[in-house]
């Protein structure tokens, strides 16, 4: 599936930009693919976008002349070998970000930047599964609707996409209005390998708030501090983990373009010049809804630092 997303995009990225050089920014590699004793895979992989691209016409977009070749799908998979940088631009892409949710059915994302000289300028996220009824997004969630019946989960409405340009002043979603932490939410990685949930259960405790996590796959967890379904993320990567630009920063300016505050835990803006991890990141990264939650939150994790074991 990576490897099918990452060849659609880098495709339609080439034939609209024809007169530029794409630059993209990706997780998935071609060199494995190219491996002759994985050329059914390369074959099940260049159906998949085949049938994926004989759809481009419904959304307003070309579609080949003829159906791509093996060949074709791995020139445009090896396009994707950008390490970024802070000059010049880069399409950052995560073909499929949160595998695991991916696979249970739950929540991930696609997700695709545009990084002009280090600065994103524009996100886009899209989100197959997220429902539109935020009760949804986690049955155990406060704010579960119970009127709903389990029965109905074939039925809900569900998927969106979500973009933003910086600066452009037209965010048409926006992030909540809650600011008392007694009353907010905060997300966190479903996974403990990706963030020590006792720390930030600690930080959360320590700030008064009273509601459980929600715990999401992927970057959808800014999709809702976006779309005013959370009030707070916070990640808190264990010692030695290193943070992927493409993990994030379609979500970064997609949360402060509805309202919202991204930095890392130090309180500084997270730096996309510098390849393709976020260096220099202070401990964490914390995304808000507000500045005064933001700022209390920040106070919050200088307190509880010393006493943690990260």
């Amino acid at each position: 599936t990576d490897w099918s997303v990452q060849a659609i995009v880098s495709w339609i990225l080439a034939e609209s930009f024809q007169d530029q050089n794409v630059s993209i920014v990706a997780e998935e590699d071609v060199q494995t693919l190219s491996k002759a004793e994985l050329a059914d895979l390369l074959a099940s992989v260049s159906k998949t976008v085949n049938e994926s691209l004989a759809e481009a016409p419904k959304y307003g977009l070309q579609s080949p002349k003829k159906a791509l070749g093996a060949t074709q799908v791995l020139e445009a998979i090896s396009r994707c070998n950008s390490t970024g940088g802070p000059t010049g631009r880069h399409w950052v892409l995560d073909p499929v970000d949160g595998t695991l949710g991916f696979v249970r059915g739950d929540q991930y994302a696609i997700a695709l930047a545009l990084i002009e000289d280090g600065k994103v300028i524009m996100g886009v996220l899209g989100c197959p599964n997220y429902p539109m009824k935020n009760g949804w997004l986690n049955h155990h969630h406060h704010r579960y609707d119970e009127s709903m019946s389990s029965s109905a989960s074939d039925t809900w409405e569900k998927g969106c996409v979500i973009y933003a340009q910086k600066g452009s002043g037209k965010a048409w979603i926006k992030v909540s209005s809650i600011d008392d932490p007694g009353l907010a939410t905060f997300c966190e990685p479903v996974e403990k390998a990706n963030s020590n949930h006792s720390f930030t259960a600690g930080v959360a405790h320590s700030m008064g708030f009273k509601n459980q996590p929600l715990r999401v796959h992927s970057m959808v967890k800014y999709a809702a501090i976006a779309r005013g379904d959370a009030e707070i993320f916070m990640k808190f990567a264990r010692c030695g983990y290193k943070e992927k630009i493409w993990d994030h920063a379609a979500g970064v300016v997609i949360v402060e373009e509805a309202g919202g505050v991204v930095t890392d835990a130090g309180g500084r803006p997270l730096d996309f010049s510098r390849g393709t991890y976020l260096e220099g990141l202070d401990r964490g990264i914390v995304a808000c809804c507000s500045a005064k939650l933001h700022e209390g939150f920040i106070g919050a994790v200088y307190a509880s630092w010393d006493s943690s074991n990260l």
